[in-house]
């Protein structure tokens, strides 16, 4: 069972948000692609680094990924819901007036560079300057946390509510979570001993396409978004590693992952006829860069 409402659930009212929301992520994905791939690359031909692609053997479930972190590659935690997190979720969700993001506390913080007339409504998805601010904020260190205004009945608004949000729950809570919701087991984690319970963990990564050792920030995003599966509605969890290179994303729909790879152009012809598609509207729908006598795609 879902443990968000589907659409024909819904009320009018609440479909209408459901639709602005989906609109707001659309919106959302295209930056976070661009910002995760496209820039980092530039960053890497700015400074002459040849780009470190991802090989294939990289995108098998539970592949192990280099221990390798790339300064020059993008990293960002971002939680994007479509309603409000309760209060009582803040024990595992850190979210406090500390971290808000209020003027004061943004002007306060070290680690960004804003000026002291800074628009604070510059933090709305629907403020025409709203990605010149989340690109200012995305370094910074664990979650961004973007989520339906509360107070305001007459319509919806999304806004960055806080930023260096924590994710402190448990690895073997989240862990028990799915298991439980999978059947795995009934009561606990481990009441069928500590090896089972330690392959129960070893397979809550690879639910999300994760091997076992995967760095912080990532492991951070599958707990987030297994934990918000105890708020009814729609979140969706982006992250960007610096050792996969990739733009991880975790929604209703599942797990997805975003690369840029190499291909000549007869595997762009190969790719073309599998799919049905015309060469020319393949690279123009995925193509974002030449190198010698291959393309660059999304």
């Amino acid at each position: 069972m879902a443990f968000w409402s589907i659409r024909g659930e819904l009320s009018q009212a609440n479909k209408l948000r459901r639709s602005f929301y989906e609109l707001l992520r659309d919106e959302l994905d295209q930056f976070l692609v661009r910002y995760t791939l496209i820039d980092s690359y530039n960053n890497f031909l700015s400074k002459n680094i040849p780009y470190p692609f991802v090989e294939k053997r990289e995108l098998k479930p539970r592949a192990r990924i280099p221990d390798v972190e790339y300064e020059c590659q993008n990293t960002f935690l971002v939680i994007f819901l479509e309603d409000t997190i309760p209060a009582v979720h803040k024990k595992y969700i850190r979210f406090f007036d500390v971290n808000e993001t209020t003027k004061t506390n943004l002007l306060h913080s070290k680690t960004l560079r804003l000026s002291d007339d800074f628009d604070r409504n510059q933090k709305y998805l629907d403020s025409v300057h709203f990605y010149d601010f989340i690109k200012i904020l995305l370094p910074v260190d664990y979650a961004l946390l973007i989520q339906r205004t509360a107070g305001i009945k007459k319509r919806d608004r999304y806004n960055v509510s806080h930023f260096h949000v924590k994710i402190d729950w448990p690895i073997a809570d989240a862990a028990e979570n799915l298991a439980q919701s999978l059947r795995y087991i009934s009561k606990d984690l481990y009441e069928k001993g500590d090896k089972y319970a330690e392959d129960i963990q070893k397979k809550f990564f690879e639910y999300y396409g994760l091997h076992v050792t995967a760095g912080g920030r990532r492991t951070a995003a599958i707990v987030a978004a297994q934990y918000l599966r105890r708020i009814p509605c729609i979140s969706t969890v982006y992250v960007g590693s610096s050792e996969s290179r990739a733009l991880m994303r975790i929604s209703e729909r599942g797990v997805s992952r975003s690369i840029l790879m190499k291909f000549t152009d007869k595997e762009l012809h190969q790719i073309s006829e599998v799919n049905n598609l015309t060469p020319s509207t393949f690279k123009k729908n995925y193509m974002v860069a030449h190198e010698e006598k291959a393309g660059i795609f999304i």
